[in-house]
């Protein structure tokens, strides 16, 4: 077991490093795994989740938004993005299959900006090879690539 003030200081470094930056549940196991007694770590993590400090849905949903507004992915690299954080992959596949068309407006979008910055260097097979690397779908290149 362990004591009222053991939990505090421990929760309080906890807290500190979510504070700075949102987390999900795994990566403060991976950060504090080692360093921490893991029913400590457990409870500790059992009350920020009921406190709301840690959401992972919620987690998903504003990565997806900062994705969205800074850089131009497929929906495959959001997900591979996303599970590397740790997150349930059922998780995952709700919140895509939740938010479908507007995943698919933005990854038509991506292809589109990808198109217009790779088109002075690169030829149009090249660019479809690597969009199809990125894992772009081949419905999404072709709707962009007929315009």
């Amino acid at each position: 077991m362990y004591t009222i003030e053991e939990f505090d200081k421990e929760k309080t470094k906890i807290l500190k490093y979510i504070l700075y930056k949102k987390r999900t549940e795994q990566e403060i196991k991976n950060k504090f795994g080692s360093t921490t007694d893991p029913d400590l770590l457990e409870d500790i993590i059992e009350y920020l989740k009921e406190a709301k400090y840690i959401d992972d849905k919620e987690f998903i949903e504003k990565t997806v938004n900062n994705f969205r507004t800074l850089k131009n992915l497929s929906i495959k690299e959001i997900k591979y993005k996303l599970m590397a954080k740790g997150l349930e992959q059922e998780d995952i596949e709700d919140y895509i299959y939740n938010n479908k068309d507007d995943l698919e407006q933005y990854e038509i979008k991506s292809i589109s900006n990808i198109i217009y910055k790779k088109s002075s260097t690169m030829e149009k097979d090249e660019i479809k090879q690597y969009l199809l690397k990125k894992g772009y779908k081949t419905e999404n290149i072709n709707k962009v690539t007929k315009k």
